[in-house]
């Protein structure tokens, strides 16, 4: 969002300041007293409000509408514009909510600082309002696999204490999807869910975000740590936190406190935290890259989050999850998946796992006019590939063959699709291609097909 409303009661310095944030690709919208940015705001929220102190003419000042705003508009930055003779009235203004002040007549490379790093800050207040009131959607955990649900036992263990959890697992794999499930069945549940980027926060802005600052022009601004009080505070990717940064994290979980950039003041917060992370950290740690130390603070409780390859039984169900979920949320056809399209989307390869799942249905459902099942024709250009490499095709390689060749390479392929399929689970793989299950030992014994293999017996018992 670069939607700004200007409101000032001199037309020339509307006109300036939106002509200003236009060439620098921002959208504008003006209004020259308080009825006219009442109106703006409750039409749609802006994401930014730049604010004259002194309106003629109008029933409120910008005091007046200042208040308002933060009541009904909590996450909206305003910046007052002041002349000379208010600066003490500016100072007010900041001491009750405003994001800054600029004096007037104003300098452009002040005013685009400003509003630049008030833009950033409308970004990450909007971003974790919707990331708080998203905790309903850690219900969407879904599944039925082994794999799965030894996940959510995982879960539902840590989730009553109040230790630190570190999630290991792929990208796309849904390792925010279970902090969110620890959150919504911790006792934390009322209290906030803060996410921490740390691989899209600017390194030279991280310890900003994170602690927040103050000064007497400016007063106070929480950071995420403080934002977080009482409730959860989420390190997504926490690989990618900067190193400077590292040791002052470590000393925040160590003391439950720490100073605001530019303040003196000990914050104290009470704070439970969860970190994800897709790299190998002591591989991170041995490279210089990531410090022992915090490791072992957020590594109480390593959890690992399985793969989808891991999760094939739970593909039909997640699948058509994502095709009820865009029905109702975007009016996108509501479609059936056969059974060999189940098949299908069970022996490709997922390399962005839950994610790219998710990417492929809705893409389906988007390019296609028809309301009939999906085929498995339609995966195709989608990204998703088979799970082999090395797939069995009519090239030089197996027309060079003898027919009991070819059939041994055909028979030993096809097996190992739906070993993968089923996930390793071969009592099920045996259902399915139709042989007894010692058969089917004897067969993949005989084309060297061994290991990795489970019964159904030893996948419940968790072996």
């Amino acid at each position: 969002m670069t939607d700004i409303l200007i409101v000032d009661d001199e037309r020339d310095i509307r006109e300036l300041i939106a002509d200003i944030l236009k060439d620098e690709g921002f959208e504008t919208r003006l209004a020259s007293n308080s009825d006219e940015a009442i109106d703006a705001l409750n039409e749609n929220e802006p994401a930014l409000m730049v604010l004259d102190i002194w309106l003629k003419d109008s029933r409120m000042d910008g005091i007046d509408i200042l208040k308002q705003v933060k009541r009904n508009n909590p996450d909206v930055p305003v910046i007052i514009i002041s002349g000379h003779g208010n600066i003490e009235i500016a100072v007010a203004a900041i001491r009750q909510g405003a994001y800054d002040f600029i004096e007037k007549p104003f300098n452009i490379d002040q005013l685009m600082v400003v509003v630049n790093r008030a833009m950033e800050t409308s970004r990450l207040r909007r971003e974790n309002s919707t990331l708080r009131r998203g905790g309903e959607r850690a219900t969407d955990m879904l599944g039925h696999s082994v794999a799965f649900k030894r996940l959510r036992d995982n879960l539902d263990k840590v989730a009553k204490s109040n230790g630190r959890v570190m999630l290991s697992g792929e990208p796309g794999a849904g390792k925010e999807l279970a902090a969110r499930y620890i959150h919504a069945h911790s006792p934390r549940v009322n209290a906030p869910f803060v996410t921490v980027p740390c691989a899209s926060i600017e390194p030279e802005r991280m310890e900003e975000v994170l602690f927040g600052r103050e000064s007497p022009e400016r007063g106070v601004e929480k950071g995420l740590l403080e934002q977080a009080h009482g409730g959860i505070i989420y390190f997504d990717e926490v690989g990618d936190m900067p190193l400077g940064t590292q040791p002052k994290i470590l000393r925040v979980l160590t003391e439950q406190q720490f100073s605001r950039a530019g303040g003196t003041d000990q914050v104290r917060v009470d704070l439970r935290v969860i970190s994800s992370t897709n790299r190998d950290l002591p591989n991170e740690i041995a490279a210089g890259r990531f410090r022992q130390e915090l490791y072992d603070r957020l590594n109480v409780v390593p959890v690992a989050v399985p793969s989808l390859a891991d999760r094939r039984d739970d593909m039909a169900h997640l699948a058509n999850h994502f095709i009820e979920q865009f029905h109702s949320a975007q009016g996108l056809p509501m479609r059936d998946l056969p059974e060999e399209t189940v098949a299908a989307l069970q022996s490709m390869r997922w390399p962005g796992n839950i994610r790219q799942l998710r990417n492929v249905i809705e893409r389906v459902l988007i390019l296609t006019e028809d309301s009939g099942p999906i085929q498995p024709t339609e995966l195709e250009p989608q990204g998703a590939t088979p799970d082999n490499s090395d797939a069995l095709s009519l090239g030089p390689q197996i027309t060079a063959m003898a027919l009991r060749e070819a059939r041994e390479m055909f028979e030993r392929e096809y097996l190992l699709a739906q070993i993968n399929r089923f996930s390793g689970n071969i009592s099920r793989t045996a259902q399915f291609v139709g042989m007894e299950r010692s058969a089917l030992h004897r067969k993949l014994k005989s084309l060297g097909v061994v290991g990795g293999m489970r019964s159904e017996e030893e996948m419940v018992a968790g072996k």
